[in-house]
């Protein structure tokens, strides 16, 4: 399989306190990857390193065969990379619709407003409600349906399905499922890992800023006791 992001040795920073200690990660071309971890060992940091939104870093970056260390955060995009933060980001008082409109097309690909429509059915109803008047799962959709128009070859999704209901949960599984079969990359981060277990082509395991374990989830059965161990789960 392809490599389309390689990392290797990556270690960031938020002012003196050292975050990540050399993070070492490849994600195939078409793969989804969950990075599973507890609270505060390194995830979410781990996106923001990648897309740039922490600048004190080093290592190395590669994404689609380009060297991703020295690109300013409002060329990633650009280069094919799009996130969804957990705070989820949407402008409130702009319409679904709009905010679908709102990011430019950045390569050719990219998902048309039919077909996210067609995707997001609940966006579909919603296109002339404000953000204000969305709900929190509306909300996450909408996130994730305006990076798809983009074009972006591929997916961070930071914490998806946070604190929303079961039921929008299974909708936004179902949702990754499409994309899988569309070809997209998506690098997830996750707590909910019975939700993972269900979507993910492979694990990495995140322990005090570092990859302690890296596997697929045809191995799960066989890693549950160093998961119960690092999660609790």
């Amino acid at each position: 399989m392809k490599p389309m992001l390689q990392v290797k040795g990556l270690n960031s920073w938020y002012g003196e306190s050292h975050v990540l200690h050399g993070v070492d990660m490849t994600v195939g071309e078409g793969e989804m990857i969950t990075i599973l971890g507890r609270n505060g060992v390194g995830k979410t940091t781990t996106l923001r390193t990648i897309i740039g939104i922490l600048r004190e870093r080093k290592g190395q970056i590669v994404f689609d065969g380009r060297d991703m260390m020295g690109v300013p955060l409002h060329k990633t995009a650009h280069a094919g990379i799009g996130f969804v933060p957990e705070e989820r980001g949407i402008f409130a008082t702009l319409t679904v619709e709009e905010n679908l409109m709102l990011p430019p097309v950045v390569a050719k690909g990219g998902m048309s407003l039919d077909e996210i429509y067609e995707l997001f059915p609940n966006l579909a109803e919603r296109r002339s409600s404000p953000g204000t008047k969305l709900s929190g799962g509306e909300q996450q959709m909408l996130a994730m349906a305006r990076i798809l128009r983009t074009g972006v070859k591929m997916l961070l999704l930071d914490e998806p399905t946070e604190g929303l209901a079961p039921v929008i949960v299974q909708r936004i599984g179902e949702v990754l499922k499409k994309l899988k079969e569309r070809g997209m990359t998506v690098l997830l981060v996750e707590q909910n890992f019975r939700f993972a277990s269900k979507i993910a082509d492979r694990f990495y395991l995140m322990d005090h800023g570092q990859m302690v374990a890296d596997f697929p989830v045809s191995d799960l059965p066989n890693q549950m006791p160093m998961l119960h161990k690092v999660l609790g789960v």
